[in-house]
């Protein structure tokens, strides 16, 4: 495998300051918005844009974690179950505007499990997405995220990894690998 980096640290962290002023001249000073990290990794997103959204308005953002484990698509296909995560939503979803949170948009099932999850806790206001790579050309599903960290483009051999200091890793960084394999 080749791995070629995408993102480093000093460009991961202007990436999501950048996406923070987008959201803040969208969303104001969040006083009707909120943040939903889709399990498991775009929690590590969701975390990053909440305390950096935390430092520009000087106050406390809603944030929570959405589990789709069930509400996925390949969730009886497995020959193994998938392990569900915590939900955890502090807030009322009812008419609020909501930001989803996840590291890489690849086919667009995972955000279209995530619109089932929400759904079952109340209706939005609206909903907008947020990734940090959009993994270009690789859509299933119709689906565009609102704000873009960085696009990419791809091809099914290929694989985007994101890496957080929170999981173990010595620096933050996005990796594309690409399978000589294949």
């Amino acid at each position: 495998m080749q791995k070629k980096l995408i993102l480093d640290q000093n460009l991961l962290e202007i990436t999501i300051s950048r996406l923070c002023y987008q959201l803040i001249e969208n969303h104001n000073d969040f006083s009707n918005s909120a943040i939903l990290g889709l399990q498991p990794r775009g929690k590590f997103v969701a975390n990053r844009i909440k305390d950096k959204l935390g430092l520009l308005l000087n106050k406390e953002v809603a944030m929570g974690y959405l589990d789709t484990t069930f509400h996925r698509d390949d969730f009886r296909r497995r020959d193994t179950p998938k392990k569900a995560n915590e939900t955890t939503i502090p807030f009322l979803i009812e008419d609020k505007k909501i930001i989803l949170v996840d590291d890489v948009l690849y086919t667009g099932r995972s955000v279209r499990a995530a619109m089932d999850a929400m759904i079952s806790f109340g209706r939005p206001q609206s909903v907008e997405l947020l990734v940090l790579v959009d993994r270009k050309y690789s859509r299933d599903l119709p689906i565009q995220p609102n704000y873009i960290g960085k696009p990419v483009n791809t091809m099914q051999s290929q694989r985007v990894m994101v890496e957080w200091r929170e999981q173990g890793k010595k620096k933050d960084s996005i990796w594309l690998f690409n399978n000589l394999d294949t």
